[in-house]
């Protein structure tokens, strides 16, 4: 149960991270096609938190762990600072798919882990499979 509870509060960080860097990027998009493509994105992030959220009473008595202050700070800080002198739709790109493989390399780690409950695997799946698809959606705009 440890494992399960450890896990979901790993998407659900993750998930939330996706969908902060996704709002702290939107007003520097240019590119209405890019615009659409991180609204879909970003829906996808919200529905596994949804999910998340419904299966973690099964777990735990609390509510799954989202990013805290410092983190949102660090990644508003950090797509500021990088995109200062370039916000190009490239850049942008770029800045998102380094944030989306590392969440693919978490995920992927996480899936690693032989003794997950099968509900909480699905979830993870999901979440490694919609990330990956987001890289190969956002490469046409470097």
């Amino acid at each position: 149960m440890e494992n399960e509870i450890n896990v979901l509060d790993e998407l659900n960080k993750g998930a939330c991270m996706g969908k902060d860097a996704i709002h702290f990027v939107m007003d520097k998009v240019q590119d209405e096609n890019l615009k659409k493509e991180l609204d879909i994105q970003y829906g996808k992030y919200n529905d596994i938190t949804n999910k998340i959220a419904k299966l973690y009473p099964e777990y735990s008595e609390d509510t799954p762990h989202e990013t805290n202050a410092m983190n949102k700070a660090m990644t508003w800080y950090g797509i500021e600072m990088k995109t200062m002198m370039d916000d190009s739709t490239s850049k942008l790109a770029e800045l998102l798919m380094q944030g989306t493989n590392m969440g693919i390399i978490e995920g992927r780690r996480l899936l690693n882990q032989k003794n997950t409950d099968e509900d909480v695997k699905d979830i993870l799946q999901e979440y490694v499979d919609m990330q990956e698809e987001a890289v190969e959606a956002l490469k046409k705009y470097l």
